[in-house]
C-alpha cells in the first residue's frame, strides 16, 4: 500500500509498468541499470600463428647456443666432438654410427647469421600463410616431416661420414621451408577455400616462384663451386614430400572439423610411416654393402 496515497501496491511489479527515472515510486536520480549486450567471440587476426612463432623463436634459440658454444658472435664454429657439431647431419655418422637424431636435430640449427635470417624470412611467411589452413599441429608436422625427408633423401646421395672423400655436413630449415612451400601448392588448389580463384592463383603463382627462383639459385652455386655449398638434394626431398603430404589434405578453412582433423591424423600419420620405412631401408642397405 502506498504511504501516501492510501492505494494498494503489488509487491512485484510487472514488466510493463517497471518505474522508470520519471516514476514518482522511485527516489530522485534512480535510473534503471543499463542493458548489457555479451561481447561477440574474439576473432583471430589472419596474422595468428602461434605455431610459426614458435619455431622461428626455437630456430633462433638453438642459433644462440651454437653462438656460445663457439664463443664467437661473427658466426658459429662447429667444432668435432662438440654438441653443436653432434646437432648436424651427415650420412656416415647417421648409418655408421647409428645417429639417427640428427635427421631432426640439423633442421634447426645454421651455419651463419645470413643462413638463419633467410630461413627464417621464408618460414615466416610461408607459415602465416600455411598455419590457418593447416591449423598449430598441422604446420609442425609438416616442418618437421619434410625437413626429415628432405635429410633422409640427402643421406641416400651422401652416404659417406664426414671427412671421407663425399662426406658432407648440412643443416638449416631450407628442407622443411621448400616442405612446407610444397604442402601450401596443393592445399591452395581446394575449391573449399573461401577465396576467389584470381586470388588463389596469385598466392599460388607466389609459392611457385620462390621455389624456382631459390632452386636456380641453389643449383647456380652448385655449378659455379663457390664456398656456400647448398644440399640441393635435401631441398628436392623436402619440396616433394611437401607435395605429397598436401595431396591428401584439405584445408582447415572451409572443410568440415571433424573431416579436416580425420584427414590430417592419417596423412600425417601415413608420411611418418613411410619416412620410417625409408630409414630402416637405408639402415639395411648400408648394412648390406658394409658386410
Amino acid at each position: 500500500m502506498d504511504a501516501r496515497t492510501g492505494t494498494p501496491q503489488p509487491e512485484i511489479l510487472p514488466p510493463d509498468s517497471f518505474p522508470g527515472p520519471e516514476s514518482p515510486q522511485q527516489p530522485r536520480g534512480w535510473y534503471p541499470p543499463p542493458e548489457t549486450t555479451p561481447h561477440p567471440p574474439r576473432q583471430r587476426h589472419w596474422a595468428h600463428a602461434p605455431a610459426t612463432y614458435w619455431l622461428v623463436g626455437i630456430n633462433f634459440a638453438v642459433y644462440l647456443f651454437t653462438l656460445l658454444q663457439s664463443g664467437s658472435l661473427a658466426g658459429p664454429a662447429f667444432y668435432t666432438n662438440s654438441l653443436s657439431f653432434k646437432l648436424l647431419c651427415n650420412g656416415g655418422f647417421v648409418l655408421h654410427y647409428g645417429e639417427w637424431w640428427r635427421v631432426v636435430t640439423s633442421i634447426f640449427v645454421h651455419f651463419g647469421w645470413i643462413h638463419i635470417l633467410s630461413n627464417m624470412w621464408c618460414l615466416w611467411n610461408l607459415g602465416l600463410l600455411g598455419e590457418p589452413l593447416l591449423g598449430e599441429f598441422g604446420i609442425v608436422a609438416a616442418y618437421l616431416l619434410t625437413g626429415v625427408a628432405g635429410n633422409l633423401v640427402s643421406i641416400v646421395f651422401h652416404p659417406t661420414t664426414y671427412g671421407e672423400p663425399g662426406g658432407i655436413l648440412s643443416a638449416g630449415a631450407s628442407g622443411a621451408v621448400f616442405g612446407l612451400a610444397g604442402v601450401l601448392l596443393m592445399l591452395l588448389r581446394s575449391p573449399l577455400l573461401p577465396i576467389s580463384q584470381v586470388e588463389l592463383k596469385k598466392l599460388r603463382r607466389s609459392v611457385w616462384y620462390f621455389a624456382l627462383i631459390n632452386f636456380v639459385i641453389d643449383g647456380g652455386l652448385w655449378v659455379a663451386h663457390t664456398a656456400i655449398q647448398i644440399d640441393n638434394t635435401a631441398h628436392l626431398g623436402g619440396f616433394l614430400s611437401g607435395i605429397a603430404l598436401g595431396l591428401p589434405l584439405v584445408p582447415r578453412i572451409g572443410a568440415p572439423r571433424t573431416t579436416f582433423v580425420r584427414r590430417r591424423a592419417a596423412t600425417v600419420a601415413v608420411m611418418a610411416f613411410v619416412l620410417l620405412l625409408l630409414a630402416w631401408g637405408l639402415r639395411a642397405a648400408y648394412a648390406t654393402a658394409g658386410s
